[in-house]
């Protein structure tokens, strides 16, 4: 790490500090109860805390990793980062959000058509083997369409939220009660143009535009779209 990346963080963090309020943390000084755990990608265009609104400590729970993966690599089971406020923190909503230009869907779909694969370092070879088999299912599904008007990146972006939501919904770890959502963020105006903007995919396993756009005030209709029929 440079002096000049290093004097940068410390700056940022410092700026950060100061604009706290005194009490700031007080509610959560023993203990924290989130809303909400949110599984993305690791991303540095795509901010958790920023696309949620979210200001304050304990509210927002947050799991990352390459391809917003609900599953260990290995252990194929729920990842602890997300059953852990689930099952210790009273946390009953999960939202599994994709994002639009996605790269880790990218690589296991350039994975899935190449003879000659690229091999990559060993950490992010795992995440795109864990992916591929759901990418080679959706290039086999019937909905995703290479000659869409979306590209297949993103149709497969959003069949891979779907993925996502159902192994969270099917794992037994997991309580029945708790609500799992699927998004997926649109920074590059793929299905609408408000970019920046949460469009819901899947609603504990729901797709249906009409039924998902009945689980929402008539104000945020239009944030329930999809690519995939």
């Amino acid at each position: 790490m440079s002096n000049a990346t290093l004097a940068e963080l410390l700056e940022r963090n410092a700026r950060h500090a100061e604009s706290l309020s005194e009490g700031h943390f007080d509610a959560v000084q023993s203990e924290q109860r989130p809303a909400v755990v949110s599984v993305c990608c690791s991303d540095s265009r795509v901010s958790q805390e920023g696309m949620w609104d979210v200001d304050e400590p304990g509210w927002l729970f947050t799991a990352g990793n390459l391809g917003n993966q609900v599953r260990d690599c290995d252990a194929r089971a729920v990842s602890g980062d997300i059953l852990y406020p689930i099952r210790f923190a009273n946390t009953d909503v999960a939202a599994v959000v994709g994002h639009t230009g996605c790269g880790a869907i990218t690589a296991a779909f350039e994975r899935a058509r190449s003879d000659d694969p690229e091999t990559l370092p060993a950490g992010i070879e795992t995440r795109v083997e864990s992916l591929l088999p759901v990418i080679e299912s959706g290039l086999a599904d019937d909905r995703v369409d290479p000659a869409g008007d979306a590209g297949l990146v993103d149709q497969l972006v959003e069949y891979n939220v779907d993925r996502q939501v159902e192994f969270l919904r099917s794992d037994s770890s997991v309580p029945d009660s708790t609500t799992v959502l699927g998004f997926v963020y649109d920074f590059q105006a793929v299905y609408g143009d408000s970019r920046g903007r949460c469009y819901l995919v899947n609603r504990g396993g729901e797709t249906a535009i009409k039924s998902l756009r009945d689980c929402v005030p008539e104000r945020f209709e239009e944030h329930v779209q999809r690519l995939l029929a």
